[in-house]
């Protein structure tokens, strides 16, 4: 039973989660720390903060986290499928078609998909920083991590402000509050989290050697996807020049299949990482497209699979070491900091072009906030309002 709650919510949130990775950090928190309670503010803080440190999709791996905490390793195998097949679907299915029909981008209503992303991710950050950023020292943080993030654009920042805001918080933030336990509820084998990094490494190393000596269609496939999966920091959008450098040289996909399905990428909800079907049902490389779309789609995942299950039970153990505890509470600020820098620098500059965006938004926030909707209502409201008013 838990695990078909766990797949059926994580399928709901792959049909109504539009707005890209930020947006997603913020479903998963309304759901998951405000509606059902699996998990508190602070642990989905180091769930976030844990993922940002991984290379990989961040968003699909708390999901994944989230997944394994309530059902073990199936139930992280679920909520990764229900999460991720709704928009890779709509990506084949739009790979299909997409010789034979003219796809016009419906502007209004793509339009205000981003601007219930605003709405989201405002409340979203807001619950956090009450939580997690309760007082002064913990506010700078946030804001100083904030600023750090927007003046400069390596994709490593993120990797870099965690890390110093714990080394400041291990010896400067002093706090009688206690960081609440993070149980996995069916316990892993050590052996086995292990057995899983190893096959991290293992593929990272010896994929391309296989590639050399047995240059399969399919194995020069899943190379590309699993070493692009494995090594980019930040999220789908930067795992754009990754992809792209794979598969638009070598001839696979060409480069305005690329683009448009990158485009459409953007408008559908569910985590940007679905792209990887699109581009192996689009690639020449092999016939049948579902085959090539489930092969892609399952190398560029399982990097982020093997090691969020790799690394939660080491995790788990560390984090009760004293010194720990407190650099988890300048962790936990800057996570903070982290999801404002890119509300203020991408969520709201695409999204809010006018004062109808602007008055739109806040509407969706308040029906958040205050009126408590769940997060797909607004969805369907938002839309229709910045459908209807012109």
């Amino acid at each position: 039973m838990k695990l078909m709650e766990i797949f059926f919510t994580f399928l709901r949130l792959g049909l109504t989660s539009f707005g890209g990775p930020v947006a997603h950090l913020s479903y998963f928190h309304n759901e998951f720390v405000k509606n059902k309670k699996w998990i508190n503010e602070q642990v989905y803080a180091e769930l976030v903060a844990l993922c940002q440190f991984l290379p990989g999709p961040a968003s699909s791996q708390v999901g994944m986290a989230i997944g394994f905490r309530q059902g073990g390793i199936l139930g992280a195998i679920l909520a990764w499928i229900a999460f991720t097949i709704p928009s890779a679907i709509i990506l084949v299915l739009f790979a299909m078609g997409i010789d034979n029909n003219n796809f016009g981008v419906q502007k209004n209503w793509i339009h205000g998909l981003q601007i219930v992303a605003v709405s989201v991710v405002a409340h979203a950050i807001l619950s956090m920083w009450k939580k997690l950023s309760p007082d002064k020292e913990r506010s700078f943080m946030a804001i100083i991590s904030t600023i750090i993030i927007l003046y400069f654009k390596s994709v490593y920042i993120q990797i870099i402000v965690l890390v110093v805001a714990g080394i400041v918080g291990a010896y400067f933030l002093k706090t009688k509050e206690a960081l609440p336990d993070l149980p996995i509820q069916n316990k892993s084998n050590k052996k086995l989290a292990i057995f899983f990094l190893l096959c991290f490494f293992v593929l990272l190393i010896f994929l391309p050697l296989l590639r050399s000596f047995y240059p399969y269609q399919i194995i020069k496939l899943f190379d590309s996807f699993y070493r692009a999966g494995s090594l980019v920091f930040g999220g789908g959008h930067v795992v754009l020049p990754l992809l792209e450098n794979e598969v638009v040289p070598t001839g696979w996909v060409r480069r305005d299949l690329f683009m448009a399905g990158y485009g459409l990428a953007q408008a559908i909800p569910g985590p940007l990482f679905s792209f990887t079907a699109y581009l192996g049902s689009v690639s020449v490389i092999l016939p049948n497209r579902w085959t090539g779309a489930i092969i892609c789609l399952i190398a560029a995942f399982l990097p982020s699979f093997l090691l969020i299950i790799g690394v939660l039970p080491f995790w788990e153990k560390m984090r009760s070491f004293p010194r720990i505890k407190q650099s988890m509470l300048g962790v936990n600020a800057s996570v903070v900091g982290i999801l404002l820098a890119a509300f203020i620098g991408t969520v709201w500059p695409s999204a809010i072009l006018s004062i109808k965006d602007f008055l739109i938004a806040i509407i969706g926030f308040f029906l958040l906030e205050y009126w408590k909707l769940s997060s797909w209502i607004v969805v369907l409201i938002t839309v229709i309002a910045s459908m209807l008013i012109v």
